[in-house]
């Protein structure tokens, strides 16, 4: 006999979701490779989400709902369940950005989270701990969905020059990943703007920072440190972030030279070895 790991649905969202996958799944009369055959994965993956002992992506909820019949059940839980894989003290970041009905950030040595590309993201979080990477690396791409709500947020962000020039994963990831920050040329929404070399002396030489603001909230300031957050509503600390951002968005580019930057540095930094052959 096969044996069935008995799940506590209170014990995590992670339970809960394969509590409610399996629940599902068995109302259907299908078993787990049955399933699979269904939505095109294996009938292990289904047994390894079903026991928690794998994270779903919204890919997965999505046909496995259609599937099922289950009228999104789980594409609405996949999003609690990603959330919960972050580092518990980034999770209340993640819930600022969701929350958020604009979002300022200043980066220096990385593009933010909610523009990296998987590739990118996987280098990034996999540069000193490789446990688990798949799982963290979808973890993070998953708050990119803020941008897919009814009412996305406005997003700023400036990034120093010095952030498009390390082979983070090598040429072809860093060629996406740029790729990826020109492809919302067109999206008056999500705004990234490069601050130069040139730019010397800047309101940003104390650090990476965002800035999120709500409809009726406080604005909050967030900032980083090794394996700690540090969001705070304190006045005095937002509005000065909030004049260095205003300083740091006149000292960039502009959109447009951004744009250009960007693409220079694609071409002459990261061009494909057929695009040097004349």
């Amino acid at each position: 006999m096969t044996h069935i790991n008995v799940l506590d649905p209170g014990a995590s969202p992670l339970d809960y979701y394969g509590f409610e996958l399996r629940r599902h799944r068995e109302a259907a009369g299908l078993t787990q490779r049955q399933l699979g055959e269904i939505v095109s994965y294996t009938g292990s993956l289904i047994g390894q989400i079903e026991t928690a002992r794998k994270v779903p992506t919204p890919e997965f909820s999505e046909r496995v709902d259609v599937a099922l019949g289950t009228g999104g059940l789980l594409s609405r839980l996949v999003d609690l369940v990603l959330r919960s894989q972050l580092p518990v003290w980034f999770q209340q970041v993640a819930e600022l950005e969701r929350r958020a009905v604009e979002i300022c950030t200043f980066h220096t040595h990385l593009v933010h989270g909610l523009l990296q590309t998987e590739a990118y993201a996987r280098a990034v979080l996999g540069a000193l701990d490789q446990t688990l990477l798949d799982d963290r690396t979808a973890a993070r791409l998953s708050r990119q969905r803020i941008f897919e709500k009814e009412a996305p947020p406005v997003f700023w962000a400036v990034i120093n020059e010095g952030a498009l020039l390390p082979r983070l994963g090598g040429s072809k990831v860093m060629r996406d990943q740029l790729a990826g920050l020109l492809s919302f040329e067109e999206n008056p929404l999500i705004n990234v703007q490069i601050l130069p070399h040139e730019a010397g002396v800047h309101a940003g030489l104390q650090g990476s920072f965002d800035l999120f603001r709500f409809v009726s909230d406080p604005a909050i300031v967030y900032t980083e440190g090794y394996g700690s957050g540090h969001p705070t509503a304190n006045p005095d600390t937002v509005k000065d972030c909030s004049l260095r951002y205003d300083h740091l968005r006149a000292a960039a580019l502009s959109l447009k030279d951004s744009a250009e930057l960007i693409r220079r540095v694609m071409e002459e930094r990261y061009a494909e070895p057929s695009d040097s052959v004349a």
